[in-house]
């Protein structure tokens, strides 16, 4: 009688295996043999390659030292009834098994973002169907969701009562943006921009890209206009990020801190009119929503100066109103530095004229 053991110790002599040839050999059942076979799969001790006729198993150590054997991609059009992520992974881990020799901070990076992407799609676009594509070129694991709904800037736009897709997309930067705020904490599309190499978000005419390996992030206005939203999301296959680690640097964790995602990051470029940081409502945007968080950090590269109307806005305005809020800056040119200085340095006056009052 045939045993798991055995099973092992022929893929390691052969490299494949196929059921009817154990079932021969050891004459017994094909029933036997796919049970037993079922159970290493499940365990992945096993990877299952090919459709049912013509379907065959292979250690992992083998599929990693043999990727010809893989498919290119996995590619399907999902009918959005009922849909759910789990049940897509399921299917994709099943047909595309290249997946099940990746490091295991890769896969746990992929589980999470796919799911999130995916969970947009079906709870948020409002399309009839939702297209999913996976493949693994030049060892880059990359994966596309898109559909033909409303899009996610257009989306949010319009529940958020904004005035343009720039004002949306600025918004989905912060962290903390959902259209269903009962239901999902708008964490989703933040957190999958870090994890990933790149990523991208185009949806009629506009594309947000966010490229980690730089780091930066741009916004573009596009010809070929993508009705819907697709996202694109790339890793390296070799990738040493994890993913507890993307969480952990946007929580400020201190003496009182819950773990929560309570600290975000703000490319003080994508607010410009004309290449330069003015105004109160420039400023008022950037600030937008920030209220949520304990810590702010604003990253001021590529602005060459910013206006006293702007600073002060920022540093003594909205600092006095939300002094629990602490704010970081980064990346700071000369001009920006003495203009935040100078807004700080008046912040101080003003506390200091008012505790005088006080006594």
């Amino acid at each position: 009688m045939i045993t798991k053991e055995q099973i092992i110790i022929i893929a390691k002599e052969k490299g494949k295996l196929r059921t009817t040839e154990l079932a021969t050999q050891f004459q017994v059942s094909r029933q036997y043999v796919n049970l037993l076979i079922t159970e290493l799969v499940g365990d992945e001790k096993l990877i299952k390659l090919g459709s049912t006729k013509n379907s065959f198993y292979v250690l992992p150590e083998y599929a990693r030292a043999h990727k010809e054997i893989f498919p290119h991609k996995y590619l399907k059009l999902f009918k959005n009834e009922g849909l759910e992520e789990h049940h897509v992974l399921d299917k994709i881990e099943q047909t595309f098994p290249a997946l099940k020799t990746l490091p295991e901070n890769v896969r746990s990076i992929f589980t999470y973002a796919f799911s999130e992407m995916l969970n947009n799609a079906i709870e948020h676009s409002r399309s009839l169907r939702v297209g999913v594509e996976v493949s693994t070129p030049d060892n880059m694991l990359t994966f596309t969701i898109q559909d033909s709904g409303v899009g996610v800037f257009r989306n949010v736009m319009e529940k958020r009562r904004l005035n343009s897709e720039l004002e949306a997309i600025q918004d989905i930067l912060k962290g903390k943006t959902t259209t269903m705020p009962k239901s999902h904490s708008g964490e989703g599309i933040f957190f999958t921009s870090k994890a990933g190499d790149i990523f991208i978000l185009d949806s009629y005419g506009y594309q947000l890209i966010i490229d980690n390996k730089i780091p930066d992030v741009f916004v573009k206005k596009v010809n070929k206009i993508k009705k819907g939203t697709r996202v694109t999301f790339k890793l390296s296959a070799v990738s040493g990020r994890h993913l507890s680690e993307v969480f952990k640097k946007y929580t400020d964790i201190g003496d009182d801190s819950d773990f929560g995602f309570d600290k975000t990051e703000i490319r003080v470029k994508l607010y410009t009119v004309a290449g330069v940081h003015i105004s109160r409502s420039q400023a008022r945007r950037v600030l937008f929503g920030l209220d949520k968080f304990k810590v702010v950090v604003l990253d001021f590269d590529k602005v060459p100066t910013v206006g006293q109307a702007f600073a002060d806005e920022i540093f003594r305005v909205f600092q006095q109103k939300y002094p629990q809020v602490k704010i970081e800056t980064e990346n700071m040119s000369e001009g920006v530095n003495f203009m935040i200085e100078r807004a700080k340095n008046e912040a101080n006056k003003t506390l200091s004229s008012d505790e005088i009052e006080k006594i």
